[in-house]
């Protein structure tokens, strides 16, 4: 199956030779960071519900970039492929909480399964867990599932079901809407065809 990130490489590679201007070249994301209530309960979970391998922990008195003192404990598990997800638990902090002015489904964070096969398996899993499952939705590039973990934070499995005709059309289409989005605040309707089959349920 076509990589979503792989295709719009394809895609845009053109333009993104000459768009760049940066000295360094970027080779992916390193890792990705989230608080966690409790460490032990949140690295159980993704062991348990996603399969991720517990890799490390990092614990100290002080943050090492501010040097602000705030002991935390910091682990790191493998979300497959060379990607890694990273917890933080700062215990002498206010209780942890969310932007009560975001609602709560734009933050998220999304992994990708091979084939639709598995996110309905992962559907399955997830529910024989107890765990509430929405989905899957059809976004047209790939269909999802969604789910929260003991932190509250939102967790999407996405399999891809793009063409490469259908990314090089939005990629097209992005820097016009970007300019009409930002004219007008208002929704920018070029790329509706998305979420036609899913609004039409």
């Amino acid at each position: 199956m076509t990589s979503l990130s792989t295709s719009v490489s394809s895609a845009t590679s053109a333009s993104s030779a000459t768009s760049s201007s940066s000295a360094f070249g970027l080779q992916g994301v390193h890792h990705v960071a989230y608080r966690c209530r409790d460490t032990k309960e949140t690295v159980e979970f993704y062991q348990k519900a996603l399969g991720m391998e517990f890799m490390l922990a990092i614990s100290e008195d002080r943050v090492p970039s501010t040097k602000e003192e705030d002991p935390y404990m910091h682990v790191f598990l493998d979300a497959g492929n060379g990607n890694v997800l990273a917890f933080f638990e700062i215990p002498n902090s206010p209780p942890m909480g969310r932007d009560p002015n975001t609602p709560a489904w734009v933050q998220h964070l999304a992994f990708k399964v091979d084939s639709l096969a598995d996110l309905m398996a992962a559907k399955t899993h997830l529910e024989s867990l107890g765990l509430e499952v929405i989905g899957p939705t059809n976004h047209e590039l790939f269909q999802s599932i969604y789910f929260n973990d003991p932190n509250g934070h939102r967790i999407e499995l996405a399999a891809n079901t793009s063409t490469p005709e259908m990314l090089q059309r939005l990629n097209q289409l992005a820097p016009q809407m970007l300019v009409d989005w930002t004219a007008s605040k208002r929704t920018v309707h070029h790329a509706a065809w998305l979420h036609e089959k899913e609004f039409a349920q």
